[in-house]
């Protein structure tokens, strides 16, 4: 969900003076014996180095410094960071959350509207808290939220009608992103978000929007500072917080579980300890969820739309895998073991508009990462929109072809090739639910309309938060 942003803390990006955590001084950065050399990147700025180029256009600079080699060096200032795109190192990377940890300045910005959630969190504390909420995010739980994800469909596909009847265009983005806020809403709070759920929807809009400009910035003012944008932070900040303490505290005096995930994680307990989540901690759960749980798969309904009213062969193979298995009656849960080209679109879809377009960790001590070494306090980049459009992985990268995830074919792929959800012990929690939503609001869409790109719409991917088209998705509505 985060940004690539090189820096982190002060603390961890002292200069060569460094020393690992046995008290020795840090290694060097001279080349071993048989040790592999990462590549250097152009110097770039004589000051800010590798920066300016990487912070106007990520999207095209990225994938350029990586055509150079598999770890890039690159310089920010005095900040040092290595780019990697080779799956089998960002394999490593995954797996070794402990030594590549989320001590970045990505992550600390975040804190003011996530806190400690699991997105943010990391060490002890993260594991306890995802041993805590596994359980609420298993497979069978998530697909009880099936109904719900179609009724919120369903509710479009009728709004929709008057679009279609008029010939008006309309932005689905927007749509999408009301659509999936909705579904987080319910599914998260249940039946106690009632009445609020206006006021949580319209606070974590307003904060969304907030946080992505404080990620963008590169000088963030405390909280506290009296800027326009701090005061109405701390205005939808405080109403988010009031609407679900309350909740939080009326669910503690009642028992037994219902079926929305603020009520499985009240009765979760720590396998380990049997200790549950504070008032505190669930908060910060909840801000994650409505963060993750709905920004990521909006965007991505958002570019599969798009990348469908582009390709028309694609667009009617999906119809009619839809006419074969659901007739005329709306997707269920059941049906999709069935469908298999929605979801063939979906990850095509998350292949070449990853939401998590990059992300950032950085080495807690030195170590080494596939024969180089990467001393402490360095910077490491990943990004999925780099490894999933790499030639040297995909044929026609640009392409848009749902068939590369035909069942057998997705299989054969190098891992870590293919890493929307990211990957190792902090994969996405959500990374079921997210799909499983996807591909019914497409199927319950497509069952109906027809949905073509408004002629001189601009159509440009923003690298913010997450991969959102910069100018919405601005679409005529057909009957189908």
């Amino acid at each position: 969900m985060a940004a690539l942003d090189p820096q982190a803390s002060q603390a961890e990006n002292a200069p060569s003076s460094a020393t690992s955590r046995t008290g020795q001084p840090a290694a060097t950065t001279q080349p071993m014996p048989g040790r592999r050399v990462p590549v250097k990147a152009p110097p770039g700025h004589w000051l800010w180095g590798n920066g300016p180029e990487i912070i106007e256009d990520p999207l095209v600079a990225l994938p350029r410094l990586a055509s150079l080699g598999e770890v890039v060096e690159l310089r920010f200032s005095w900040i040092r960071a290595a780019l990697v795109s080779a799956p089998e190192l960002i394999q490593q990377i995954f797996q070794d959350h402990r030594t590549f940890n989320k001590q970045t300045l990505t992550y600390d910005r975040l804190h003011v509207l996530v806190g400690d959630g699991l997105v943010r969190s990391d060490g002890e504390f993260w594991l306890r808290q995802r041993r805590i909420a596994q359980p609420a995010f298993h497979r069978q739980r998530i697909a009880g939220f099936a109904n719900v994800m179609v009724e919120a469909a369903l509710e479009l596909v009728g709004r929709l009608a008057a679009f279609a009847q008029s010939g008006e265009p309309l932005d689905m983005a927007q749509e999408m992103t009301q659509l999936t806020l909705a579904v987080v809403c319910e599914t998260l709070l249940g039946g106690d978000v009632g009445a609020a759920r206006l006021k949580v929807s319209e606070a974590f809009s307003a904060l969304n929007h907030l946080s992505i400009r404080r990620a963008q910035a590169r000088v963030v003012l405390p909280l506290w500072w009296p800027t326009a944008d701090n005061r109405l932070f701390r205005t939808h900040l405080k109403a988010l917080d009031d609407t679900v303490y309350e909740i939080i505290t009326r669910r503690r005096g009642t028992e037994g579980e219902g079926g929305d995930l603020l009520s499985m994680l009240l009765n979760a307990r720590d396998p380990e300890t049997g200790e549950g989540m504070s008032d505190v901690q669930l908060r910060d759960e909840i801000a994650t969820m409505l963060l993750a749980g709905h920004e990521t798969t909006a965007v991505t309904l958002s570019w599969a739309l798009y990348l469908l009213s582009q390709h028309p062969e694609v667009e009617a193979r999906l119809r009619e895998e839809l006419r074969t298995v659901l007739k005329d009656r709306p997707p269920t849960y059941e049906d999709l073991e069935r469908l298999e080209y929605p979801r063939m679109v979906v990850d095509e879809t998350l292949r070449l508009y990853p939401p998590v377009w990059g992300l950032n960790r950085h080495v807690a001590e030195d170590t080494e990462l596939g024969g180089y070494h990467l001393p402490r306090g360095l910077i490491v980049l990943v990004s999925p929109w780099v490894t999933h459009r790499s030639p040297a992985i995909w044929e026609e990268p640009e392409a848009f072809r749902p068939e590369r995830f035909a069942p057998g074919r997705k299989e054969a792929l190098p891992r870590y090739a293919y890493f929307p959800f990211i990957g190792g012990a902090r994969q996405c929690i959500g990374n079921h639910f997210a799909l499983m939503e996807a591909q019914l609001v497409l199927a319950a869409l497509y069952q109906r309309y027809h949905f073509t790109l408004w002629p001189g719409h601009p159509v440009e991917p923003e690298p913010v938060l997450t991969l959102r088209p910069k100018h919405g998705m601005k679409m005529r509505i057909e009957l189908a």
